[in-house]
């Protein structure tokens, strides 16, 4: 998935999305804050984020009040939860915010060495034995906390859908001049890009002429099918796409028509294909895999027919 941009000194980046999808009460959603990070010249970069919240048209939604200690370094390539299901009432958001109540970054030296500067002596985030250099500071963020402001405002209803925020930012960590070993945090937020999530529904019938087989005295249906979806994005580190997202073909109303939705896409390039049951080979129309292109907020429905299918 794609994310939010938020920490970075150089080449340093952190990144987290915001996912809202529906909890199945009418007017709430669920939130699902994720963070990741790119690799940079930072040795660590430890943050302490004691509350995340939502702040809107109705004051302030908290979302998490449970403090959390990440070392943004070791996401590189990776994620982590800071908010699963939060519920979310609907109404408008117009930003997020992380309350952060300790950090230290650990700044790599010329010589191979490397020096820390913490917010405190006694932060609790620091290694067992480290000796602190000098002072990061953290304006107001541990108080009203780091502000992520939106494009425009998130409405917030019960239909589900995906909200990543995207953005870039510069110049987290800096000396201030004159101020000896003291260093500020002060994320500079370049730009927010708000982009829904996409959706396709999969569906698959029988061409009239095809009879299914029987594999070990059991004859198969489309319901022993299952539709796959899979990323054709490359991430900008060259590593290859996530393994395919899997559902079982469906018929809920008996007509014969066998379905699978694909919820919550982060907008590019899919691969559609499908897998039979164990021992049966196929051919569909049109073929399989099939590409499928998702757009900002783009429901698709890919139809598909089974043209022949025969034990192994």
């Amino acid at each position: 998935m794609k994310h939010i941009q938020f920490l970075a000194l150089g080449l340093f980046a952190l990144a987290f999305g915001l996912v809202i999808t529906s909890c199945g009460e009418l007017g709430e959603s669920r939130v699902t804050i994720k963070l990741t990070d790119a690799p940079g010249d930072f040795k660590s970069a430890v943050v302490t984020i004691s509350e995340v919240y939502l702040q809107g048209d109705g004051g302030k939604l908290v979302l998490r009040d449970t403090p959390v200690t990440t070392n943004l370094v070791t996401l590189a390539n990776d994620t982590a939860d800071l908010v699963k299901d939060a519920v979310v009432p609907a109404g408008t958001y117009k930003e997020l915010r992380f309350v952060i109540s300790g950090a230290y970054i650990e700044v790599e030296q010329a010589d191979g060495s490397s020096l820390i500067y913490a917010t405190s002596n006694d932060y609790a985030g620091l290694p067992a034995g480290a000796k602190v250099t000098g002072n990061l500071q953290t304006p107001s963020y541990n108080s009203s906390g780091l502000k992520v402001k939106f494009d425009g405002d998130v409405e917030v209803s019960g239909e589900q859908k995906v909200i990543l925020v995207d953005f870039d930012v510069s110049q987290s960590f800096g000396k201030e001049r004159g101020q000896g070993d003291k260093w500020v945090m002060k994320p500079v937020v370049k730009g927010a890009d708000i982009t829904l999530s996409g959706s396709v529904t999969v569906t698959l019938t029988k061409d009239a002429t095809v009879t299914l087989p029987t594999v070990d005295g059991k004859a198969v249906t489309l319901a022993d099918f299952k539709a796959t979806l899979k990323s054709t994005e490359t991430s900008a580190d060259g590593a290859s796409a996530p393994a395919a997202e899997e559902i079982a073909l469906t018929d809920t109303n008996g007509d014969g028509v066998f379905e699978a939705q694909f919820k919550f896409l982060v907008p590019g390039s899919y691969e559609i294909n499908f897998t039979a049951p164990a021992g049966v080979s196929f051919t569909t129309n049109p073929a399989v895999p099939a590409p499928v292109s998702i757009g900002s907020g783009q429901e698709q429905k890919q139809a598909f027919t089974l043209k022949s299918a025969s034990a192994l």
